[in-house]
């Protein structure tokens, strides 16, 4: 027996004389070509849309956006590796009509068109929506960090910037000996600190090596003064928009991603790419704009305990969003071995608190703390409670409640009422980060600078809600649709 045998190169073979008989009515390259050009370009902002009466043509930029989502769609993110695809693919053969621009203008297409990326994924939701595939009652918002284009090296602090400063003073100083050592030994060569290798250095090699430090700690002086005087957290060199953040068990240099993903057929309602470093201030704003694209009066939200704030939680009731995220355990006291806040029950008709000790806690005064309005319950004879040991460490137990908690205490009664709620939340939007940061692997941004990188994202987002909607409905479903 012998193994399978491919075709001698030397025989002659007869390919289908047109590149259309090379991509079937389920190739997903089919809906690419209907849906771009049911867009209306110019309205986007697409630049080079309008050909202008003189100079060089142009590439149309709806063939450079069949390019770019092609590229995304099968985990090709390169203008390189797009240009090299353009020129062999048969596939992009046939969906750029054999178009071969060079990967400088398949890049600055990228880079110049960031707001109408935004705006092509955002359009191909609200076909989403027409389809009925988003449910619309119950969503899932999570953020996720993607790497930058910036070291951590090249990221800087206040208080790193000060170490380094006295680092390099160390080492001044330390040159500054060894050259006076040479002046009392009237010697050529310096047996102490080596720089870069393992030659000895000369008196001359000292002097620039100061040189060159002191030109080095000029510039983090200036950079430590300029952050001070701006009150900036951090300065990032490669990508200045980037910030230092937790990734995992350590830290890296990148963005933080937020989504909304519908429970439904996890499917994105919306996404959005920030620096800010924690998930706590964006609950109220994803919320309310994924409430706004899916266009109902009322929606059901999920969010980890990163989300939780009392004032995100208020401004979503507002707006007729209810809230389901479970409050972090940060109680000092229950770190000490003291009753947490949780022990003390509140009674909302005698605006009161009850001890464990089944003693009542009533309503002392008011104080504005951090912009926040909150209200004291105390209880006098701490001191003759047998549980005094075990509840605070003071002459009384304060219990302090902000004015709005009421609708914390609404949150955490849903959430009791679902407890299933916060494990259905996991299988619902971390599907999409699994599936673009690992099988993917596009858990890293190609560019820099925020309205970048937003654009860049906006390509992944499409690219995933395409392959969720082509295994729901298929190809020529989705085709019909924009034609």
């Amino acid at each position: 027996m012998n193994h399978i045998q491919g075709l001698s190169r030397d025989q002659i073979l007869l390919f289908p004389e047109a590149i259309e008989d090379y991509v079937t009515d389920e190739n997903p390259t089919r809906f690419l070509e209907a849906f771009v050009e049911r867009l209306n370009l110019i309205e986007f902002g697409f630049k080079s849309a309008m050909v202008q009466s003189t100079g060089r043509p142009p590439y149309h930029p709806a063939d450079l956006l069949k390019l770019y989502l092609y590229g995304y769609l099968y985990k090709v993110r390169s203008s390189r590796k797009l240009e090299r695809e353009a020129q062999r693919n048969l596939e992009l053969m046939w969906l750029i009509k054999k178009l071969t621009p060079d990967y400088k203008t398949i890049a600055n297409f990228r880079k110049d068109n960031r707001e109408a990326l935004v705006l092509v994924c955002r359009q191909f939701t609200m076909i989403c929506k027409e389809l009925n595939l988003y449910g619309s009652e119950l969503v899932a918002i999570d953020g996720s960090k993607f790497r930058a284009v910036n070291s951590g090296d090249r990221n800087f602090t206040v208080r790193v910037l000060q170490r380094k400063i006295q680092e390099l003073d160390s080492r001044i100083e330390k040159y500054f000996k060894d050259m006076d050592e040479q002046d009392q030994q009237d010697s050529v060569v310096c047996s102490t600190f080596r720089y870069g290798g393992t030659k000895d250095l000369t008196a001359e090699d000292l002097k620039k090596m100061i040189e060159i430090l002191n030109t080095r700690k000029a510039f983090f002086e200036q950079t430590k003064a300029e952050m001070e005087d701006k009150g900036q957290m951090q300065r990032s060199l490669t990508d200045p928009d980037s910030r230092s953040m937790v990734f995992g068990k350590g830290c890296e240099v990148g963005y933080n991603v937020q989504t909304v993903v519908d429970s439904k057929h996890h499917l994105i309602v919306d996404h959005e790419v920030t620096n800010d470093v924690t998930d706590q201030q964006q609950l109220s704003t994803m919320a309310i704009r994924a409430k706004e694209t899916l266009g109902v009066e009322k929606l059901n939200v999920v969010a980890d305990m990163g989300y939780y704030d009392g004032a995100q939680v208020k401004e979503c009731e507002n707006e007729n969003i209810l809230v389901y995220t479970a409050k972090p355990n940060t109680s000092a006291n229950r770190k000490l071995g003291l009753f947490p806040k949780d022990a003390f029950s509140y009674d909302k008709n005698k605006d009161s608190y009850t001890c464990p000790a089944g003693q009542t806690l009533t309503y002392s005064f008011t104080t504005n703390e951090a912009g926040r309005l909150t209200r004291y319950y105390t209880k006098a004879g701490c001191g003759k409670c047998p549980l005094k040991s075990k509840c605070t460490r003071g002459d009384q137990r304060r219990i302090t409640r902000w004015i709005h908690e009421d609708g914390l205490d609404r949150m955490r009664e849903r959430v009791r009422k679902w407890p299933n709620i916060m494990k259905l939340r996991r299988e619902i939007v971390e599907h999409p980060y699994g599936t673009m940061k690992r099988w993917w692997d596009q858990g890293y941004f190609l560019m820099r600078g925020l309205p970048n990188v937003r654009g860049e994202m906006s390509l992944t987002v499409f690219s995933y809600n395409l392959k969720r909607a082509i295994k729901i409905l298929g190809v020529p479903r989705l085709v019909a649709a924009v034609s």
